[in-house]
């Protein structure tokens, strides 16, 4: 080996250390400390509901109990944090966070200009609007001139803006940073409509006192793909957000479900055995054990068990899975899970 040669070994190994400390960095504060924080936006049901217990329950709080359990095999040791739409990002990013997982739409800009990484999608959304049924209004095109109830710092205000100039059509916006203070304007006839990514709305009117007095408009006017994010630059967690998220959807996909956990350990299928670390270490990769998605899916279950659980026909949100995006891509949705291989 010759000089040269020797120092640019020499740098790429100093490079390569450098990263590997970088990149076990947020896990290794979330080991230390004891428990992850994790961002959930004011209580709503079905996402992110809080409890007369004080217990947090919902979608997206099942990803980061899910983290907790992958890391200590405990799904409890999780400091949950509300915050509103406009201060997210910021908690996020000056480090008050490990993860934010709150109906969170991931755009080009957030991805790329925030110092943010999403990790996946774990619900597929639109945006809508909600009206009193009494006011007889059946399509957004009959919104010309209303006064809208719309969240600010979101896409939602954006998108809403976006759709009266395409369709030239006025509207006057009611903003606010906390979506309790609009329902409740628009509950008190503030706001002639209110527009919120559609599950967020079959959330709300689910708590409404006469949710059937409450229509949701059949126009969808935008894309949400909605999911975890995590600080960008730290590499290793956002794997680890990521496959657990994954892990969650390839369980659905493979059968293996919390009641059935024990029988799948013993399974012969080569898919299930990776899955499960039964085979291989695709853990390791990661400062996971080998057994990372088995904590998960005991603690947690499957994609199709937290989704029923939480959002799904039998629940008040009562958002049908059937045909919809968020049904697994075997049955004509967008859930697909990268293999564990």
């Amino acid at each position: 080996m010759n000089l040269r040669n020797g120092l640019a070994a020499i740098a790429a190994a100093a490079t390569m250390l450098a990263w590997g400390a970088q990149a076990q960095q947020t896990l290794q504060q979330v080991q230390n400390r004891g428990h992850l924080n994790c961002q959930v936006g004011l209580p709503t049901p079905g996402f992110y509901a809080l409890g007369a217990d004080g217990n947090w329950s919902g979608l997206d709080v099942d990803i980061c109990r899910a983290v907790a359990a992958a890391i200590f095999n405990d799904p409890g040791r999780v400091q949950f944090q509300s915050v509103t739409s406009a201060v997210r990002f910021t908690s996020l990013a000056n480090g008050e966070s490990d993860l934010l997982s709150r109906t969170t739409t991931w755009t080009a800009v957030r991805d790329t200009q925030l110092g943010l990484e999403f990790t996946g999608v774990n619900f597929f959304d639109g945006q809508g609007f909600l009206v009193p049924r009494a006011s007889g209004i059946r399509s957004a095109r009959e919104l010309d001139g209303a006064t809208i109830c719309v969240l600010t710092g979101t896409t939602t205000e954006l998108n809403l803006a976006d759709y009266f100039r395409a369709n030239n059509m006025t509207f006057t916006a009611v903003t606010n940073e906390n979506v309790n203070v609009l329902v409740e304007t628009y509950l008190g006839g503030g706001c002639d409509a209110y527009t919120n990514d559609k599950s967020g709305l079959a959330a709300r009117r689910s708590a409404f006192p006469t949710p059937g007095d409450h229509v949701i408009l059949p126009e969808t006017i935008s894309k949400e793909p909605l999911g975890p994010v995590v600080r960008h630059g730290d590499q290793n967690w956002g794997d680890i957000v990521r496959w657990v998220l994954i892990g969650m959807i390839e369980a659905e996909e493979l059968g293996v479900t919390s009641a059935n956990l024990d029988q799948m350990l013993q399974s012969s299928s080569p898919a299930i055995r990776r899955l499960l670390g039964v085979e291989g270490n695709i853990g390791a990769g990661m400062g996971l054990p080998a057994d990372f998605m088995v904590r998960v899916i005991r603690h947690i279950g499957n994609y199709g068990e937290a989704y029923e659980r939480n959002v799904g026909e039998n629940t008040p949100v009562g958002i049908p899975r059937a045909n919809s995006l968020n049904a697994l891509w075997t049955n004509g949705g967008l859930m697909y899970a990268m293999p564990f291989r």
